[in-house]
């Protein structure tokens, strides 16, 4: 005999759908007001945020401003130039008929930049100079200090203090006897010249409350001027290292 075959009865199909009903996901009037309120809170802090970098911003002088805007688009061109030329070396490089040429061009190249941000070689270029009297002798060591970090914020390549070259290892320290750089003794009047984008650091120099308004503070003047060739001619001896080794290998 065939199997006896049953069909769904009309209690299974409803039990069936009931379930369904239970199982079905229902948003409530207290999880639709929830989403609500998260979405409102987020966009409140979205404007806070907004607001807040639009404060400060508005809050700073023009000066402050037109400095900013010009170090950071500096900073953005001289990156982008850094991409350029990066990219034209390897290109060179992976040429078969001129890599030597390149590797020896980009090796002297790399020298020279060495030789003029270590001080061992003289440099030319567009820049500034920087007159500090000071009949008195009451501009601070400190205050000289502070000139020279605002022309290497403003982008100085290569600065001269009266007959000294400064570098990035250079210092300025208040003695009895007056202000010493580098263990050298220098004197009023202070002759800075400074090679960079001559705009940029005489902007820096004469944000209010900058290097040359602290200059005035201690009793001094300063005058600025912008040229299109200056000449940073001292140079200084390049000591060898004592602790440090040319790191050998690929390290792995």
């Amino acid at each position: 005999m065939p199997a006896e075959q049953t069909t769904p009865g009309p209690e299974r199909v409803v039990g069936w759908r009931a379930l369904g009903r239970a199982l079905r996901p229902r948003a409530t009037r207290a999880q639709v007001l929830t989403g609500v309120l998260c979405a409102l809170l987020g966009f409140a802090i979205a404007v806070q945020v907004r607001q807040t970098d639009e404060s400060s911003l508005a809050v700073m002088r023009e000066s402050e401003l037109v400095s900013l805007l010009d170090q950071t688009t500096r900073q953005a061109d001289e990156l982008q130039d850094q991409v350029n030329d990066l990219e034209r070396t390897q290109s060179e490089l992976q040429s078969g008929s001129t890599s030597r040429e390149a590797a020896l061009e980009a090796a002297t190249r790399s020298a020279a930049a060495q030789g003029i941000l270590s001080g061992r070689l003289p440099a030319e270029g567009p820049g500034v100079t920087v007159t500090i009297t000071d009949p008195q002798g009451s501009v601070s060591a400190l205050t000289l200090l502070n000139l020279l970090e605002e022309l290497r914020n403003a982008g100085a390549e290569a600065v001269q203090l009266n007959d000294q070259r400064l570098t990035a290892s250079s210092y300025v320290l208040g003695t009895d006897g007056g202000v010493e750089v580098d263990g050298a003794l220098v004197r009023p009047p202070y002759r800075w010249v400074a090679i960079g984008e001559p705009d940029t650091m005489a902007t820096a120099l004469a944000i209010p409350g900058g290097a040359l308004a602290k200059v005035q503070i201690d009793g001094g003047t300063a005058s600025v001027q912008t040229q299109e060739q200056v000449e940073v001619t001292a140079t200084r001896a390049v000591s060898e290292p004592e602790h440090a080794t040319p790191r050998t290998g690929d390290g792995g």
